[in-house]
Order: structure tokens, then sequence, then C-alpha cells
């Protein structure tokens, strides 16, 4: 007889020679969402407009990239580093064809609590050249790095955890209320930690409950220090740049390339500094030393990974909820999809693998992939591109930034974080569409500011059930049977050779961030099917159901059945009867369906709609 244990190994044997290439196949298809795009990518149409974006983007990589490792308080160096291998491994991975991973301003912000923490500040600059560490560099900024790359390390870790136990699905819980306020806040935290620069002082790292305040407190209070040199440089800096990036959004369809900026800035700053002697006459602050080549791989000390638990939580939760807005939003806006949990995946193993190469945490920025919609990226071709201009910088240009001011890196930073503080603006619309929303935005946005980013994260989603829990009781009808689909197919009186389908979809329930994304899928596959059907006139009347958080199936009706006639219009109509509230999420929901449905040239009326609700949807 076979043991349990030889029963058990026969068992897995049978498994493994049941997989077929097939499976296989499938799967790497899935995993590697490189293999769908890339054997189909169209040389001819696409190259040109990824290679111009791939240029574009490596300016703006380059410069954040030595802005926002400074946020994270370890030497400019590594931010291109993370530049480069994240965008590899994203590239590979994800499913956001314009998205442009690297460094972040939230995640080096948060990093930079623990590097503070660990590895306490000896000194505010970089210029010294001791060379009696690894790159050149001193034991103390390799010690900082080592605990970024840890945090970076652990926050991957977090996040192909929760790829692996599907919780990409939980995401419907991140509204857009919560997420634009959280980024807000997050982004005037790192602005209030580059003042320091801007203003030439030197003063000690502060953060925990309340910092906020405090910086602030400790800058009124020391206000005499302030160096008038670095102020007027920072105060010409960000004229330049605000100036001329309104430009070029305000010109960019008579221009064919924009002006970097950026990189003239970066380089005349630099020249000045050098020919000024600007860091011994004035007491500037540069960069300073910046090593030649790649380094070798080298596992992050695992001792800290105990230390900086918080900070990998905080790193994977802020990362992936700002990465998946933007892929949201640029799936959305070239019509494509992405998959939450394939996400997570991806920006996870962008920042474990890049952590062995001495990088910083990770994860898509606004700015940058702004600037691939903006200069008409097509692929993720274009940042692969941009790594191939990074590497030209890390190997021959990066020792030239030795004279970079750093108050000019601290501008830079702050102009480019213009698009998530100008969320402010979003304010009057969730007050114009639902005062709670709108209380939940100001109440998050304060918690992040008086606490940290993932505390306000955490602080809006649980605000955000409790209110929609206590507002459910409210609801006329919480009935199981909230959409029901029924077809009416009838020929028009004074054509009889055309064709008029009428779709009546009825919602009975509230309309909220719980359920809005299950009734965008479920009315979506109604009309794909209508859409893809081979029979023009079929006798047809189905039904289907959707509650809160799942789908019902429950029985059919009665049609009329016509002979096939050569033209069809369809018109949809929603019966809103039923609806008694919805949040931001239900509202963008219907718009978004709304723009759909006129792109698949559709007809859509909205009737029986509350007049308290009109005003929104209309």
């Amino acid at each position: 007889m076979m043991t349990g244990a030889k029963r058990k190994r026969s068992v897995v044997w049978r498994k493994i020679q049941a997989i077929r290439f097939e499976d296989i196949k499938l799967w790497c298809m899935r995993r590697l969402p490189f293999l769908r795009w890339m054997p189909a990518y169209n040389w001819k149409e696409n190259l040109i407009p990824d290679t111009v974006s791939g240029v574009m983007l490596a300016i703006q990589q380059v410069t954040q990239g030595l802005a926002f490792a400074v946020l994270s308080s370890v030497h400019p160096v590594f931010g291109l580093y993370g530049s480069f291998f994240p965008v590899i491994i994203y590239a590979t991975f994800g499913m956001g064809h314009h998205v442009a991973t690297g460094t972040f301003a939230l995640t080096s912000l948060i990093s930079a609590n623990a590097v503070e923490r660990l590895v306490p500040s000896v000194r505010t600059n970089f210029t010294t050249n001791n060379n009696s560490g690894p790159l050149g560099l001193s034991e103390f900024e390799m010690q900082r790095i080592g605990v970024a790359a840890a945090v970076s390390f652990l926050g991957g870790i977090i996040q192909v955890a929760m790829f692996m136990l599907q919780l990409g699905s939980a995401t419907f819980l991140l509204t857009e209320p919560v997420i634009s306020a959280m980024t807000t806040g997050a982004a005037t935290h790192v602005v209030t930690s580059q003042v320091k620069y801007l203003l030439g002082m030197k003063m000690p790292y502060i953060s925990g409950p309340l910092g906020f305040f405090h910086i602030y407190a400790y800058i009124f209070e020391n206000i005499r220090s302030v160096q008038l040199e670095a102020l007027l440089l920072s105060l010409l800096s960000i004229v330049v740049l605000v100036l001329v990036k309104e430009l070029n959004e305000k010109f960019k369809r008579n221009i064919k390339v924009v002006l970097p900026i950026d990189l003239v800035l970066i380089i005349a700053t630099s020249v000045a500094c050098y020919y000024a002697d600007m860091e011994y006459i004035y007491g500037l602050e540069v960069v300073g030393h910046i090593p030649e080549g790649l380094p070798s791989p080298k596992p992050p000390p695992m001792n800290v990974l105990p230390e900086v638990v918080t900070e990998a939580f905080g790193v994977a939760l802020v990362g992936y909820v700002a990465s998946l807005a933007l892929a949201k939003a640029s799936a959305q806006k070239f019509k494509y999809t992405v998959d939450d949990n394939q996400e997570f995946l991806a920006h996870g193993l962008s920042n474990v693998i890049p952590s062995f190469f001495f990088c910083i945490p990770s994860a898509a920025a606004m700015g940058r992939t702004a600037l691939l919609y903006s200069t008409g990226a097509k692929t993720q071709v274009a940042c692969l591109v941009s790594c191939v201009l990074i590497l030209v910088v890390i190997y021959a240009i990066g020792p030239m930034l030795y004279w970079l001011p750093m108050c000019v890196l601290a501008s830079i930073i702050i102009v480019g974080l213009k698009g998530m503080l100008m969320q402010f603006r979003d304010l009057k619309k969730y007050w114009n569409m639902d005062k709670i929303d709108w209380s939940i935005w100001i109440s998050t946005y304060v918690f992040t500011i008086c606490f940290a980013a993932n505390v306000g994260l955490l602080y809006g989603v649980v605000c955000t059930i409790v209110i929609v829990i206590f507002r459910f009781p409210r609801a006329k009808t919480l009935s199981l049977k909230n959409v029901k689909e029924v077809e009416y197919k009838y020929k028009t009186e004074d054509n009889c050779e055309s064709l008029k389908q009428v779709k009546i979809v009825s919602v009975n329930n509230p309309l909220v961030f719980l359920n809005a994304k299950k009734f965008h899928t479920d009315l979506i596959k109604i009309i794909q099917k209508d859409s893809t059907s081979s029979q023009a006139c079929e006798d047809v009347n189905k039904c289907e159901q959707n509650t809160l958080l799942c789908s019902f199936p429950n029985g059919s009706c009665h049609g009329e059945s016509l002979q096939t006639c050569h033209s069809e219009r369809r018109v949809l109509i929603v019966d809103c009867s039923g609806l008694d509230f919805f949040d931001y999420t239900g509202v963008s929901v219907l718009l978004q369906l709304t723009d759909y449905l006129v792109s698949v040239k559709l007809n859509i009326f909205k009737e029986r709609i509350k007049n308290n609700l009109m005003q929104n949807v209309a």
C-alpha cells in the first residue's frame, strides 16, 4: 500500500505532468505583459514618438532622480540608479503603457524618516570627496543608502505578498477623494522638507506627529540665518521653471519639441556656480562628488528590516495607490485595461530587485506620466529609451554635476509637485457633488499634514467606510435586484428598414465606491455582449443583478422576435428612480459610462433622477 507521503508525491507529480505548454504560455503572457505588446510593436509608427518622449523623459528622470535622492536623505547619485533599474523592471511586468516609474517624492519622504532615525545626520552636504567606502563614497553615506534600500526591499516584499494574496481587488476602498487628499497632503510635506534648501538654512531633521508645524516654528525662530544668495537663486529658479513650463504647455501644439528647462537650468546654474566659485565665496551648498558607473549588486542590510517595517508599509501602500491611480487614468484615456493585482507584482519587483543596486523606493510620478502624454508616447519603449540615456549620464556626465546648487534641486522638486498641489481645486467639485466627500477630503488632508501619508490614507479609508455604513439606512430601496436589464426591439413607423433597440437598466441602490466598480463592469459587459452579437434581431430578455459586493442570477422575460433589418439604432435608458444618493466615485462612474457609450455610438438617457442629484450627472 502507498503511504500518505508517497500518495501526496504521486498527486503532485500527476499535476506537474498535466501542465501543458499552452498553460505555461498563457501564464507567461499574463504575468509578463511585454510579451503581448512587444511582438505587436509598430516600429514604423511608434518608434519616433517613443524616442522623442524617451529623450524628454530622461531629462526629467535625471533631475528628479537627483532631487528625490536628496529628499530621501541619501547621496544624489543613488537617485540616478533609482531612475534606471526600476524602469526596466516595470516595463517588463507592468501593464500601464504610459506609466513612468522611478524615484517618487512621497516614497522618498517616507524612507527619509527611517534613514534619519537610524543613521542621524552628521553633516548636511555631499561635497566631501571621501573615497574610504564603495563607489568612492564615505561609510556614512553607504549606511544611509543601506537603510533606504532596506525600506525599498521590504516595501517590495509587502507588495509582492499582496499580489499573492490577490488584494488588488480591495482597491475599490481607495476612493478618489481619499487618494487626492493623501497625495496633496504628502506633497505639502515634501515642499516643507525643501524649505531649508530654498532658504540656505542649516537645520536638524524634524519628523513625527505635528512635525510639519515644528519645522515652520524652527524656521521663524531662526529666520536671521537665511542665506540671501540661496534665497535669491531659489526664487529665480522657481520663476524661470514656472514661466517656461507654462509657455511650453500653452504653445505645445505649435512647437514640436518643448524646451527642457530643467536641464537648461541645471547646466546654467552649475556653470555659474563653478566660475563664480559660489561654494566657497558665498557658502552655497552644492551636490558634490558623483561616482561614475553602475554599482555591483549587494543585498540590503537585513538586520535593519525589523526597524523599518512602518516605513516599508508606508512605501508599499502610498507608492502603489499613487501608481495605480496613474495607471488607471492612462488606461481609461488610451482605451486599454490594467490588472490591479499585476500592478502589485510589477511595483513590488520594481522595489525588491533594484534594492540590490542601492536604489531608493520607487513608484510612478504624475509629472513624468503627464510628460509621456504630452509628448505622444505610445508604449513603454519610451521608458526604455530614457534608460539608455540615463546610462550615458551615469557613466559620462554625472561627475560634471558636482557644482549643481542644492537650492536649485529643491526648486525643481517644488515646481515638479505643481500637479499634486493643484488638486486643491478638486474641493470645488467635491462640494458640488457630495458634501460628505468634501469633508472626507479635508479631514484626510489634515490627518496627512499632522501625522504622515500612510496615516492619512488609513484614516481616509476607515472614515469613508464608516460614513457609507451610516448612509445606507437612508436608502429607500435595498433590493438585491439593483441592476435590471430589459431589452425591447421594434420597427419605427416612418422607416421599416430601421430597427431601434431600447435597453432599460434600472438602478435601485445607492451608487457609491463600494458598488460603483461592479456596476461599471456589469453594464459594460451588457453593452459589449450586445455589440458583439452576430444577429441584429433576436428574441431576448435577460436580467442582470448587482448588489453592493456580489451578483445574483435571476429569471428571464419575454421579447418580440423580428426579422433582420438593414440598419440599427441602439438606445440605453438608465432608470435612476431608485438612486437615492451617490458619492464622487459613483458620479465618476456614470460620467465614464456616458463617455464610453458616446464613443461606441450608443445613445444614453438618464431618466427619473431626483432633483437634488440632477446637477451632478446632467
